[in-house]
């Protein structure tokens, strides 16, 4: 047998040979897991890329050197002899306990907890070896023969000492990794149920006691996780918020070395240690994560697949345990940074920085990989398989902990592909501050192109404030100078305006010069200069125009309230044509942005968006019109009270367009600045005849005898009497005892004749014999008592009062009230814009709405037609022939006789009216006219308060306006194109 058996054996030494080489291949294979160690390196080398990235090639040098301690260490003990396993145990475990408890007295303190011990610059962490003591004893408790029950006991004893110890760190984070560590050795080491479930049981019952010995970060940790991140914007919140910013703007292969995005990992807490994943996603995509997230789960399933190789016990469940504490640090550390587990504090294995933590895990996988040598070289002294428990539900573990990998990656990557962009906005936004840059507001022109308002910037005189960022501009010395010298200051001046603030101040003021000096310093492009045009408003007409134009100033709280969206100290339309074209003149502020660090220093300029000037608006007023008509309205108040007022205005009753509108008293609308001529403001609220009002459309008075147009309307539409019915009239008209007189005695007149002679009793007759509703029936169809719709804010609606209204005045409508109803007297107030309106109406047939705005537009060259509104025939308009007849014969041979030489068919109507306001001999004297009759393109009307006597006559006004209008019509009326008008 003997000879066959070495007879068949030098038969084949070739295969022999062959055969031994695979043996050895296998047990080489089996000996040292490649995979692991690569998948650890890899690890290991993306966590010194990400230090790299954020904090620089010293602490990554640091970090290098640590790891390469621990790869020797990893080498060491690969070559360890397992034999001696249980002695590196219980000495792991037993400095780790005597180092738990040094620490306790000398140790070092952060966030509430003492964890370190500090030996010069070096530091060390004790619970980090604490893992791999417990980790080791407890393998060599549990792999061991004794009865179950004397394993269970030994082995929660052993755990006891470190996670008190712990405990009173208090290093929590440690003591659930402790703990979890402890349960999974306890199962996966084949101890009987009967042993585990009273002590979960206990440990449930004790769970809640757990939260009083959590600090208050902790406790602030744990609520962001239950509430959300979005809903705690501070401490813990605020780092899952800046950890899902990271992985949301990282990309697929983020951008390292970027300045914007490294300044976006300076927001970022705790990304060298506990969001070190989520920092380097941020630094170097969504691959480097994922390739950190293969990694883990190789390392996981090659520690757990090692806990099969060991030929005892002991050593498998050396990997198995490590393979649980391994996958868990994973989960809890990945959770964390995605928000999806609370952010315990649990550093991401071999990535995170931190040479304790780096060490041991290395030196923990050199153990295991050790073990997995030791059983694949000495297959021969395993222990039998009967009597070899090996570890139970290693590899569903490892399945679980591998399925919530995937499932917290495949969430990081949905979280940057649905909300990478929103994530990549608020990282913007947090680190940035914007320094605005306010639009010059538009000008307001007459309808030829004289400037009726201006910004003072843009004007000769016009100042420019130059601001700077202070920490941009302290570092650059040459800069400061070469300011400096720009702005005709001393360096030191304007050092010193730097230094004098805070370093997060956004801009400060270090000079204001004129404008062109402003357009030098600009051009210069100074980083961290900028050059602010003066808000200031210009009104070159000042008070011809200022109760019309109004002014513009920083924003009140009703503007606020108005326009929430408003900037502190915008500067807004406040009233008149300002106010109402706010929205068109204003524009679209710009934005000057800063990159900040999270401490609110500014780094760097951002960018930068210029401002959209407010477009022009174009109004339909003529400048040669107004002085004229303002003139002359100033001329019929000379010599009167103060408290007198006076308004007329030019309308051409087709359109609407408003030629001319003039108010006095006015003021002076330049006094608003800024700065605010607080003094002179006070002066001019405070004045008589309210100056401030813009009479034409705010003030309400009386009409007299215009409204005669309207009572005659209201006969041709309601027929009382025939118009060519001659009346008897006289001194005087009595009603129930009382004597209503005329202005002068008068014979008999018809409808024509009484309109001309402004017949007060021709009037009365007809107003009592008519009653009040046909009146005032008509005199709504002409827009008395409601707003004309002037593009202007708080026009007066006027006064229209019925015998049913005027009890909400407290007043009671009496016969005697209809027949000075008559004559425009009584329950009746209108503007003199109102007045002109239905002047106009009746010339016309046609009620339109007045506008002053003709057009809007950015280049002057191309203006854009502010649509009219279209205009409302009057139902009646045929019937007015008469009404007409007489406004001419008042031109031709009545109380209108002024007019007559214009040379062109004038209907008017003249007014006294008797006014509460006014002293007993002062009234409101009125002249309304059209021109020419036959085919009207100008209605003027004026009001003057006074005695009417004299110059003191609203029918010079009138007269002189209608005069210049006339000869200069073609030039009033001509304006450059204009698109899109009607």
């Amino acid at each position: 047998m003997l000879s066959l058996e070495r007879g068949r054996t030098d038969a084949v030494p070739g295969r022999e040979r062959g055969s031994s080489r695979q043996r050895r291949r296998q047990r080489l294979g089996g000996a040292f897991d490649l995979l692991a160690v690569v998948a650890a390196l890899v690890m290991v080398g993306l966590g010194l890329a990400n230090l790299w990235a954020v904090d620089g090639m010293a602490m990554a040098v640091r970090q290098a050197v640590i790891a390469g301690v621990g790869v020797l260490l990893l080498a060491l003990l690969w070559r360890f002899r397992v034999r001696l396993l249980t002695v590196l145990g219980w000495v792991c475990y037993g400095s780790a306990v005597l180092l738990l408890g040094a620490v306790l007295v000398v140790g070092l303190s952060a966030n509430g907890a003492t964890r370190w011990i500090g030996i010069g610059s070096f530091t060390f962490q004790p619970s980090e070896l604490a893992k791999l003591g417990l980790l080791l004893v407890l393998a060599a408790v549990l792999g061991s023969d004794r009865p179950a029950w004397q394993r269970f006991a030994l082995a929660v004893v052993l755990a006891l000492v470190p996670i008190v110890l712990t405990v009173l760190q208090p290093d929590l984070s440690t003591t659930t990794l402790l703990v979890v560590l402890s349960v999974g050795m306890l199962v996966v080491g084949r101890i009987p149920a009967r042993f585990l479930l009273p002590l979960f049981a206990a440990a449930a019952v004790l769970a809640p006691l757990v939260i009083g010995l959590l600090r208050p970060y902790q406790v602030e940790r744990l609520g962001t996780f239950l509430t959300g991140s979005h809903e705690s914007p501070s401490g813990s919140g605020w780092a899952v918020q800046q950890a899902r910013i990271a992985v949301g703007s990282g990309a697929a292969f983020g951008q390292p070395g970027d300045p914007v995005n490294v300044l976006r990992a300076q927001y970022l807490p705790e990304r060298e240690t506990d969001l070190a994943l989520a920092s380097l996603v941020g630094q170097f995509g969504l691959l480097a994560g994922a390739a950190v997230v293969v990694a883990a789960i190789v390392l996981v399933w090659r520690l757990a697949l090692a806990s099969r190789a060991p030929r005892t016990p002991h050593g498998a469940l050396v990997g198995s345990g490590l393979a649980i504490l391994f996958g868990v640090e994973t989960v809890v550390s990945f959770g964390g940074n995605l928000g999806l587990l609370p952010l315990a504090g649990v550093p991401f294995p071999l990535l995170s920085y931190g040479g304790t933590a780096l060490v041991v895990h290395l030196a923990a996988l050199g153990v295991v990989l050790g073990v997995r040598r030791d059983g694949a070289r000495r297959r021969l002294w395993a222990v039998p398989r009967w009597r070899n428990r090996r570890p139970r539900m290693v590899r569903a573990v490892a399945l679980g902990l591998s399925a919530l990998l995937v499932a917290f990656g495949l969430y990081g990557w949905r979280l940057q592909a649905d909300h990478g962009e929103a994530l990549l906005i608020a990282a913007e936004n947090q680190m940035t501050r914007c320094i605005r840059l306010p639009a010059e507001r538009g000008m307001i022109t007459d309808r030829h192109g004289a400037a009726l308002a201006i910004n003072a910037g843009g004007a000769d005189s016009g100042l420019a404030q130059v601001v700077a960022v202070p920490a941009l501009l302290r570092a650059a010395p040459d800069d400061v100078a070469r300011l400096a010298a720009l702005t005709g200051q001393p360096v030191e001046a304007v050092q010193s305006a730097l230094d004098g603030v805070p370093a997060t101040t956004l801009a400060v003021k270090v000079a204001e010069v004129p404008a062109a000096t402003g357009a030098e310093v600009g051009a210069a492009e100074i980083t961290g200069v900028l050059v602010v045009p003066e808000l200031r408003r210009l009104y070159p007409t000042g008070p011809l125009l200022a109760p019309a134009l109004g002014f513009a100033g920083v924003a009140t709280p009703a503007d606020v309230k108005r326009w929430p969206d408003l900037p502190p100290g915008e500067i807004v339309g406040r009233a008149g044509l300002e106010q109402q074209y706010d929205s068109v003149l204003r524009g679209l502020n710009g934005q000057q942005c800063v990159f900040v660090d999270p401490s609110g220093v500014p780094v760097a300029m951002g960018a930068r968006t210029e401002p959209v000037p407010g477009a022009t608006v174009r109004l339909s007023l003529d400048l040669g019109l107004q002085q004229r008509l303002t003139a002359g309205l100033a001329g019929a108040l000379r010599g009167q009270k103060r408290s007198a007022l006076g308004a007329a205005v030019a309308m051409d009753p087709r359109d609407g367009q408003i030629l001319a509108i003039a108010s006095l008293p006015s003021f002076d609308n330049n006094l608003y600045g800024p700065p605010v001529d607080a003094r002179a403001l006070q002066d001019a609220a405070s004045a008589p005849g309210n100056p401030m009002l813009e009479h034409v459309t705010q003030a309400s008075v009386p009409p007299g005898s215009t409204f005669k147009l309207v009572v005659a309307a209201a006969n041709m539409v309601h027929p009382t009497f025939p118009p060519n019915q001659v009346l008897p009239t006289g001194a005087g008209f009595t009603l129930g005892g009382h004597t209503f007189g005329n202005w002068k005695p008068m014979g008999p007149m018809d409808l024509v004749q009484s309109i001309a002679w402004s017949n007060d009793v021709y009037f009365y007759k007809l107003a009592t014999t008519m009653g009040p509703d046909p009146m005032i029936e008509t005199a709504r169809e002409l827009g008395v008592g409601r707003p004309t719709g002037i593009d202007l804010p708080a026009e007066s609606p006027g006064y229209l009062g019925t015998p049913d209204t005027v009890g909400d005045i407290g007043a009671t409508w009496y016969g005697g009230s209809t027949v000075i109803l008559g004559i425009g007297q009584g329950y009746l107030h209108l503007t003199p814009l109102q007045n002109a309106r239905l002047t106009g109406a009746i010339a016309t047939g046609n009620l339109v709405t007045p506008r002053l705005g003709l057009a809007t537009g950015t280049d002057q060259s191309a203006f854009t037609g502010l649509p009219p509104s279209a205009a409302t025939p009057l139902p009646f308009a045929g019937s007015l022939g008469p009404v007409r007849d007489g406004m001419l014969a008042a031109v031709t041979g009545g109380t209108a006789r002024r007019l007559s030489d214009l040379g062109v068919p004038v209907g008017a109507k003249t007014g006294t009216a008797q006014d509460g306001a006014l002293a007993a001999d002062h009234y409101d004297n009125w002249m309304t006219a059209a021109a020419p009759m036959n085919d009207p393109t100008i209605v003027m009307t004026a009001m003057v308060q006074g005695p009417g006597l004299g110059s003191n006559n609203a029918g010079i006004v009138v007269h002189d306006a209608m005069r210049f209008y006339l000869d200069h019509q073609a030039e009033i009326l001509a304006t450059g194109p204009l698109q899109g008008s009607s």
